[in-house]
């Protein structure tokens, strides 16, 4: 039989052991519980450099935008009544170099693409005038005709046309057969309803009846949005040997005739737009008083392209802006990222 001293001893030693063992599993827990709050700590000051870094990038492109209202500015002041490509904002995409980053950016004028928002006819389903007979629609079936899409003719042109047309007017009645409003709309897989308001941007032509992937593709170039505007103006001095083929289709001539027109306006473009009615060779294209309407000289709304860099994190912003009597720009709107 065991003594007493030795059975108090065991006794002991187990309380020891499991004293030892729960020693261990606190400072097993501490070192679990520390590691956890240093990784969660890392993580917040990762986060909170990336918002830092991500907020100077966002000033960087801010930075784009006051300087190109600048440089507008200075172009507007120094010809008041023309806009052309030989100006300070019409220089191209550039970067400059900032402190640990980049500024880049560049300007278009918004007048050398055709305005979707323009083929808004409210009257044309009440009125006897047909949306044919409106500039900014021919010179849209004509664009799309010329694109030369696969399967897409001068059928297909009407129908996106007619479309586009029910999408921008603010009745429910349908203009012309291509035409859908929220009938058409509402019986897809996803329903939805007709905007019957004017375009914010390009991209909402995915919405509309008729408009595929590929014919957006294909249109982005030569078309734009200016948003709460539905005028059409195209300023004959700002298009460029990129997008002819818009002159093409507003005028409905051939590539060299429309090259011809471009060469003969210089560097500086036309003064005024009766030097452009003046030339030989755009009196002998017989061009109807509608189709002379379209054109100017003088630009009032542009599109900044901006992006800011710092360290590692990027900024894209996208401004639509409105220069007011060549003394002002307004920001009509700003998109953040990428089209």
């Amino acid at each position: 039989m065991m003594n007493k001293p030795l059975t108090q001893a065991i006794r002991i030693q187990r309380h020891q052991g499991v004293a030892l063992i729960t020693v261990l599993l606190i400072v097993a827990l501490a070192a679990v519980m520390a590691t956890e709050m240093t990784a969660r700590l890392q993580i917040q000051l990762a986060r909170t450099t990336n918002i830092q870094f991500n907020q100077q990038a966002y000033w960087y492109a801010m930075g784009a935008e006051s300087f190109a209202k600048r440089v507008l500015i200075a172009d507007n002041q120094a010809d008041q009544e023309v806009t052309h490509l030989n100006q300070q904002w019409a220089q191209g995409y550039n970067s400059f170099p900032v402190p640990q980053g980049e500024i880049a950016g560049g300007l278009t004028d918004m007048h050398s693409c055709l305005n979707l928002n323009a083929l808004k006819d409210d009257e044309a389903s009440s009125s006897s005038l047909s949306t044919q007979e409106l500039p900014a629609r021919e010179a849209f079936e004509r664009l799309v005709v010329k694109l030369e899409l696969e399967g897409v003719g001068e059928f297909e042109a009407e129908y996106l046309g007619d479309a586009l047309t029910d999408w921008l007017d603010g009745d429910d009645a349908i203009a012309s057969s291509g035409g859908a409003e929220d009938n058409d709309y509402a019986a897809k897989e996803y329903p939805y309803f007709a905007a019957n308001s004017l375009l914010a941007r390009v991209s909402e032509l995915r919405a509309i009846e008729h408009f595929t992937p590929a014919i957006i593709e294909a249109l982005t170039p030569y078309v734009c949005v200016i948003p709460g505007v539905d005028s059409h103006q195209i300023n004959i001095n700002t298009i460029t040997a990129d997008n002819i083929v818009l002159l093409e289709a507003l005028l409905d001539i051939s590539n060299s005739e429309a090259q011809s027109l471009i060469d003969a306006r210089g560097e500086s473009g036309f003064e005024n737009i009766d030097e452009l009615y003046g030339l030989a060779e755009f009196t002998k294209l017989k061009i109807s008083d509608e189709q002379k309407q379209q054109f100017v000289v003088d630009s009032e709304y542009f599109t900044l392209q901006a992006n800011g860099q710092f360290n590692n994190s990027y900024f894209n912003l996208i401004s639509v802006m409105q220069v007011i009597d060549n003394l002002k720009v307004n920001i009509i709107s700003r998109t953040i990222g990428r089209k």
